[in-house]
């Protein structure tokens, strides 16, 4: 099970005028990611996915070029299964040896963004050929799944005041869900027109549903506590990104400042980052995305410290199918998980580049039976839409 090659791909899918939508990273045109292709010598193949913006509000070339020609030819030869030494050795960079001999880390300095959404992306793909080779769903390696479906939430709202209940509407409709989350701050302007919005949710909705509100990290910490006291009596499930991940201390403070939880970690990565959110008391729920924080070996290890400090865990996966469908896998292993995200903007990403059926039913996703990750990639919309290395 030595790897053989290692291919990445800007992977860039249009998304129809009419399913657009237009948020604080402006609008989303179409939808982005890097793709990674990992196969053995003895056959098999694995699929991950990294990430370093979201939707179109990015450019993947440096990163699928540091997959294709600095990444990837370090890993040929070494054994797919290593994924935990794998993981440290690209992390530590050219002091690995270092780090193994004397017990911890000594990572590169260049140890954050770009490097953890590569490490990330290979470590996605490393779990999915483990499980293919074992014959095992990824949940079974990670230690057995508490469920075979778990409860989801409809994620996306944009739309305005006028019509944002009707949206939320439609969301339950499709899905059966009973948890939804809008989007909130910068793209409204000031907040009481982020709260105007929140109130016409909340009374089209009723008290039967529960509602999450994400800003994208787009408020000042006076601006979040403004937003919050506005709406105190919309019981909102949990106030996401209140202010931006740099401010650990400013996020502390809106939590200190309000009964709302606070959701957080998109934007984090590594067990050390969460750790900090942890410590520093700055959010109830976290949210790490599989394809930037450090993949599923790095997201299991946040689900863990959540479980610690008493809190919950929800991935980020507004994202391709192999950091879809790891969230899936992490959910399911997770003591610590309560809900799955699931995205109801246009994501091509999900349900086109995949042969599987993506859905939810009463509210309810499936938790994949297959080994590995559970899908298989249509490898002819894949080569549509893959920009080059």
């Amino acid at each position: 099970m030595r790897i053989k090659t290692t291919q990445a791909w800007w992977v860039r899918i249009p998304i129809e005028t009419a399913r657009q939508h237009r948020s604080d990273f402006g609008q989303v045109q179409t939808f982005d990611a890097a793709i990674v292709r990992i196969e053995t010598d003895d056959g098999l193949v694995g699929w991950g996915e990294g990430k370093n913006a979201a939707g179109s509000a990015g450019s993947y070339g440096a990163l699928v070029h540091m997959i294709n020609h600095e990444v990837g030819p370090m890993l040929t030869g070494r054994n797919a299964g290593d994924i935990g030494p794998i993981w440290e050795m690209l992390y530590n960079g050219v002091r690995s040896d270092s780090a193994v001999k004397h017990g911890h880390a000594m990572p590169q300095i260049a140890r954050r963004g770009m490097s953890i959404a590569a490490i990330s992306a290979i470590d996605i793909a490393l779990w999915d050929i483990l499980g293919k080779h074992l014959g095992q769903p990824v949940w079974q390696l990670l230690g057995g799944r508490k469920a075979d479906r778990l409860p989801a939430y409809a994620s996306g709202g944009w739309a305005p005041a006028e019509t944002i209940g009707d949206q939320l509407k439609s969301y339950i409709d499709t899905g059966g869900f009973r948890a939804v989350k809008m989007r909130v701050g910068a793209m409204d302007g000031a907040p009481h027109l982020s709260a105007t919005r929140v109130r016409a949710a909340r009374k089209a909705l009723g008290d039967g549903v529960d509602i999450s509100v994400d800003a994208h990290g787009t408020y000042t910490v006076a601006e979040a506590k403004r937003f919050a006291a506005l709406v105190s009596d919309c019981d909102l499930a949990w106030f996401e990104e209140p202010v931006i991940g740099d401010d650990k201390a400013g996020m502390a403070e809106v939590r200190a400042s309000g009964p709302v939880p606070v959701a957080a970690g998109e934007s984090e990565a590594t067990r050390y980052d969460f750790r900090d959110l942890a410590v520093m008391k700055a959010a109830d729920i976290f949210q790490p995305d599989p394809a930037f924080c450090g993949g599923i070996s790095e997201a299991m290890k946040i689900s863990t410290i959540a479980s610690a400090f008493n809190l919950r865990f929800a991935p980020h996966l507004w994202a391709g199918a192999p950091c879809f469908f790891s969230g899936l896998h992490l959910c399911a292993a997770s003591p610590a998980s309560f809900t799955v995200e699931y995205s109801l903007g246009a994501n091509p990403m999900i349900h086109d580049l995949v042969e599987e059926t993506v859905e939810a039913k009463d509210g309810m996703v499936a938790i994949p039976e297959k080994p590995g990750l559970g899908f298989t990639v249509s490898e002819k919309f894949l080569e549509a839409h893959a920009q080059g290395s």
